[in-house]
Order: structure tokens, then sequence, then C-alpha cells
């Protein structure tokens, strides 16, 4: 029988004030100055000794809503590396959503080029298919034994080195491609709504999907769990949630984490609830099986005065503790251990990008970033790092932006996730703006990490909510990924923001791309799924 643990969640009092607007400097991207040295790594920080700033969590009275009987104390922390298996499983890779990328591009890359396409059905307008915002797809190179457990899977694809490419689509199916040829290698899933997030995948390597749908169209909508050997639908997670503070509204545009330490997945929901599902995963790749018996906690917060909760971002975590922003711009941190909140921030307007957590420096530091949205149509994007243990803001940056009202309303600012720089660009970190400083205008922005001061930024003739993906080349040189609305897919001298090549693709691009070696995967809104190959110079 249902037990009902209930345990009320955040509210945060007060909002802080609006950061004053500031007027960046230019630097010419050929010419910008030496980034200054990255902080030495840190060892990890002792969790039971992470204290929470007492203003912070003024008003504040946790509450949760559990079923089951997951105890309190189950063990929260997701183990490095994330995944056991080759690929890009979640949402920009995993816990700290700094990634999306696996493996090296080549050597001093020159060109972009177009492999394949592959043209998916449509849906009823104005979704139609291909894939929306967030839409980046899922590569997985399959292990033997699980590959062989999968007869859905195309015999012509039963081979060593065999990845696949998972795409949801607005379509409301999940597509399976082969990412060397395009081909499809399995069946398309037909989930019955449209899907505008980005699927997600059993770290494992298990044959176990989530499917977060976006849009209600057919039947109810909510995330739906799905074995891949016979493609069966294992679990419904219901956006319609009698918990939920939001129940007109139960999109799950949020790309969850699987704990393959504990068997649990994490994810946020736009009803306004987090989730915690205690998956009791049972899989046997002879027989072949794989079954759940899911146990749910819900965390249930409200903020004072503010009446949009519902959460579009994808989760991020270190050590125990999860890191997400509402539509009512509220950023927390909760200890997945208890649902007890450490500390809350208000950004000041909606933050639907994820936020992406550097664990480079002596603390651990959140970049983040508003929309203009409730303060719209004209205002500031406000970038910052926040300190991930405490919340405190340890700089801003603020980017004029412009929306409209009419004929529909239109937001502006940040949708895209921040790429965190590493290596030979350690310390930098990478925004794009959408609409800022004009309604037409993109700008891709290399800002220093350690003081929020641009150190470059290239300007582009349309606006973009696609993620840029940071790669590397076999020399460990950083080049960007960047794809916007008109469809030009960009490569990026990190470095410098000086454009290498570009390639025009078929439809517009709000999805973010997955990049496997030396091949781009990347949805557009024409109906289109586009594999490109990186090519490298001589």
């Amino acid at each position: 029988m249902r037990l009902a643990w209930r345990l009320w969640g955040l509210v945060v009092a007060g909002a802080c004030a609006r950061s004053p607007p500031v007027t960046p400097v230019v630097l010419a991207p050929s010419r910008p100055p030496s980034p200054p040295a990255a902080p030495p790594r840190s060892p990890p920080p002792v969790w039971t000794t992470a204290v929470a700033q007492a203003d912070t969590l003024e008003g504040l009275t946790p509450r949760v809503l559990r079923d089951g009987g997951i105890p309190a104390a189950d063990r929260q922390v997701f183990p490095e590396p994330y995944s056991v298996v080759d690929g890009v499983f979640t949402f920009r890779g995993g816990p700290t959503r700094a990634g999306g990328a696996f493996g090296r591009v080549p050597r001093r890359p020159v060109a972009l080029e177009l492999a394949w396409t592959h043209v998916t059905a449509r849906s009823r307008p104005p979704w139609y298919g291909g894939a929306g915002w967030t839409g980046q797809p899922a590569l997985v190179r399959w292990p033997a034994v699980v590959r062989h457990s999968m007869p859905k899977l195309s015999p012509d694809f039963q081979r060593d080195g065999f990845v696949e490419v998972i795409q949801g689509s607005l379509d409301g199916r999940v597509h399976f491609l082969d990412l060397a040829t395009g081909r499809p290698s399995r069946p398309a899933l037909v989930t019955g709504n449209p899907i505008k997030g980005s699927v997600s995948l059993d770290p494992r390597g298990y044959p176990l999907l989530f499917v977060g749908q976006g849009i209600p169209e057919n039947v109810p909508i909510g995330l739906r769990v799905y074995e891949l050997i016979g493609h069966r639908e294992v679990y419904f997670l219901p956006g319609a949630d009698r918990d939920a503070p939001r129940r007109e509204w139960g999109a799950f545009d949020s790309s969850g984490l699987l704990n393959r330490a504990t068997d649990t997945y994490v994810v946020g929901g736009e009803n306004g609830l987090i989730y915690l599902l205690k998956l009791n995963t049972a899989f046997d790749p002879i027989a072949p099986s794989l079954t759940l018996a899911p146990e749910v906690v819900r965390y249930r917060y409200q903020e004072q005065g503010v009446a949009h909760p519902g959460v579009e971002n994808s989760m991020s975590a270190l050590g125990p503790l999860a890191f997400f922003a509402d539509n009512g711009g509220m950023v927390q941190a909760v200890d997945l251990r208890s649902f007890t909140p450490l500390w809350g921030f208000s950004a000041g307007d909606d933050t639907d990008a994820s936020l992406a957590l550097d664990v480079s420096f002596a603390r651990p530091a959140l970049f983040t970033g508003s929309e203009v949205d409730k303060t719209g149509p004209r205002g500031f994007t406000h970038l910052r790092r926040l300190d991930a243990l405490t919340g405190a803001v340890e700089w801003t940056n603020s980017f004029r932006c412009e929306g409209a009202l009419a004929p529909k309303k239109i937001d502006a600012g940040l949708f895209a996730t921040p790429a965190i720089g590493s290596g030979d660009v350690a310390a930098l970190v990478f925004f794009t703006l959408a609409r800022c400083p004009g309604p037409a205008d993109g700008l891709l922005l290399a800002l220093d990490k350690a003081t929020g001061a641009e150190v470059w930024r290239l300007p582009l003739p349309q606006y973009s909510w696609s993620s840029p993906t940071l790669v590397k080349d076999e020399d460990g040189v950083s080049y960007l990924l960047q794809a916007g609305i008109g469809g030009r897919l960009r490569l990026v001298h990190a470095g410098s923001g000086r454009e290498v090549t570009s390639l025009a693709l078929s439809g517009d691009v709000e999805a973010s791309p997955a990049v496997f070696d030396d091949m781009v995967v990347l949805g557009t809104r024409s109906d289109r799924i586009h594999g490109v190959r990186v090519v490298g110079g001589r």
C-alpha cells in the first residue's frame, strides 16, 4: 500500500537584488589575452563538514513525499566515472553537465563533413519531427553480452565496435541509428507524445532507456522507461501527479541521472517535483530479461511569492548533493541522502539552462545564467559563478538582451548550458546567449572562470539555444561545436574564438549535439537527424 511520508520543500525568503548591468570589454577574437592558469585541483570536499549559510535557509521548511521503504541514509554519491561503458548517456554526459563528447576529434580539424541524414516521421504542427530543445541524443558502444541480448537490434549491427545513436524526436518516436552510416539499427519506439528533451540511458550498459515527454498530444504525459530487449514500457511516472504543486503541466524535459552504485534515478519534473526512483532493477542478459519495481521519493518545495516551480533543466550532482534551478529562478542544492536543502539562491528570473559544475577549484563552483522572461521583454541576462557548497555569488557578468511581447511572447537570455573549459582552456567557461543584444542576435562568449571577465566573444548572425560542446583533438587542443537557428554548425577554436569552419544543415537547430570520436550527431527542426564528421588536417 502506498505510504505517504510527507515533508514540505523549500521556501526561500527574499530574492536577491538584481545585478547592475555590466558593459563587457570586447576583445578581438584573433588576439585574446593569455588566460590565467587554473587553480590546482584540490581533494574532494568532506561532505560531513559542509554547512549551509544560515541566511539562505531562513523560512525553509523541508517536506518529502514518499512511497515504499527507501532508507533515508541510502548512500547517494555518484561514482566516478559516471558510466562504465563508452558513450554519452545523459544530457551533457553526466553529473557535472559539462560534457556531451566522448573520445577525441582528429588532429588540427579543418572541416565539417555531412556523413549522413536520417529523416524522421512527423507529428502534428507546430512540432513536426526532428529534434527540439534540448534534444541531445544518447550514444553507446554496447558491450557484446548486452548487444546479443537485444533481439530488436538488426543482425547487421551485431558487430564489435558498433555504436548506436538513440535520438528522441518531436515526431513522438525514439530513433535508433548506426553512428557510422545513419541506417536504422532497429525499429523506432513509439511513445505517443512529442519528445522535446534529451533521452538518457543506464550508465551500467543495461538496455534501459528513460524518455521524458515534453508535449501532451495522444497519451498521458510523463516519464516513460523502456527495456530495450523487447521494447516494452516497464514504468510510467505520470506528470499529472496529485502531489505536484503544478498539476496542470506534467512535462519532463529534464534528463535524469542514474546512480549505478545505488540503482537510483533522480530527475526533475516541470510539475514542480524532484523525483528519486529506487529502481530495484533485475537484468539477466542470458535469459534475456529486465524488470523494474520502482519505489518513489518526491521532493516538493515552494518559494514565497513565486508561482513557477517547474524544473526544465537537468540536475547536476557532486557527492551527495544535487543542484537545479526552476522557472521562478530559484537555484537549489539538496542533499539526496535525506532530501535536506543545503542552500537556495534566487537568480531573479526563469532559469532553464542546466547548471555546469566545475571541480577544478579549491571549492567546487557552479556556472549558471538566467533568461529575460518574467523581467522581459528587454533586460539583462545575469551569468554567475556560485560556490557549490554555500550558494554564495562569486561573480556576476550581465548582458543586455531583447525578446518580444508581440505578436507572441519570446524570451531571451541563456537557454544553452555552459561549457566548462579544461586542459588548454582550463581558465575559461563558455556561454551561448539568445537574442542578445538584439532580438535576432546570438553571442558565443568565453569568460574567465576566476573573475567573470570577458576574454573573447563571437557574434552569431542568428540566436541559439543549442549548448556549446567542447571537444579536444588528438593533441589536446580544445574546440567548440556551436549550432543555432539558421542551421549552421560552427567549429570554433576555444582558446581564441576564431571560427575554423562551418557547415550548413537543413533546418533550424535548437537541440544540442553529442559527439563520439570524430562523429557529431545533431537533430534539426526540419525532420532531420544529421551525422557530421570532423575532418582533420594533414
